[in-house]
Formats: structure tokens, sequence, C-alpha cells
């Protein structure tokens, strides 16, 4: 993984204080974990609220964190102010997501002064053990001047 610097000294205050807005992530009970420049780590605890027909955590909660996790890395890197919004990202399932956590690990790629491309991981731990459950691609927008997107 490469290393990144960031524009803001307190960009892990406005990570987690945009985290904590997102009512989304309140309803799932997500909680971050590790946050550096370029990478962020959102841990999904096992709800059966989130599962599917067969016990599994539904794909779309699966999709929702990880999506969450690659934003907030690529937000790691840019300046106060501004916002962040995801342009597109594709996504699959390579096993049942199933276990005691999800952990969704987002990292950015290649950042850009508009475009950031970002991959993701999502990993379901059971009995201390890591399956990769998903894998993510990813392209965030920087998003300027717009009060309505400022993160």
């Amino acid at each position: 993984m490469d290393e990144f610097s960031t524009r803001d000294p307190a960009y892990v205050r406005r990570v987690t204080d945009s985290f904590h807005r997102q009512g989304l992530m309140r309803t799932f009970g997500a909680e971050l974990g590790n946050i550096r420049p370029g990478f962020v780590e959102i841990r999904l605890p096992y709800d059966e609220k989130l599962t599917q027909q067969h016990g599994f955590i539904h794909a779309g909660a699966v999709s929702a964190i990880v999506d969450g996790a690659g934003g907030y890395a690529a937000f790691t890197l840019y300046q106060p102010g501004d916002g962040v919004l995801t342009v597109e990202f594709k996504i699959n399932m390579m096993a049942p997501a199933e276990g005691d956590m999800l952990v969704a690990r987002g990292q950015v790629i290649r950042p850009g002064k508009t475009l950031t491309v970002t991959t993701g991981e999502v990993v379901a731990v059971k009995d201390g053990q890591e399956t990769t459950c998903a894998i993510m691609q990813q392209t965030i927008m920087r998003i300027t001047g717009r009060t309505d997107v400022v993160d």
C-alpha cells in the first residue's frame, strides 16, 4: 500500500465527525476502526437484523460499509471544507459474510484533484480468523464549493 500525506492535520476528527452523522451507519451499528492518510477501516458487528434469508450479512450492508471505507479513505486526503461523493463502485462477493464481525478496509490507489480511485476489502471475522468475503473498486469525487455537500 502506498503511503500518503494529508493536507489537514485534523483529518481523523473530520472523518469521525462525518461518520457519526451517517444515519445508515448508526442504524447498522457500524464503528470506525483504523484511520490514517489514504486508509479507513469500518467494523460491523454481527446483528441478525442485517442478515438475508440464510443468516449471512446482507450484500447491501457489506456494500455500504466498504463504500464508506473507500470514501473516507479518499476523504482523509482532502482539504477542510471539501465533500466526498461516490461516483461508482464495483463489488465482488467472494464468500458468505458470516462471523462475529465484518471489517471493511478502504484504501486510496490513486488520488486525484477531482477523482480518486480506491479499493476495498471486506473480511468476515469468525473465531479470530479472517476470511475475505468481498472486494471493491471505487471512484470518489471531491466536491468543492457546495455548502450542501461539505463533510
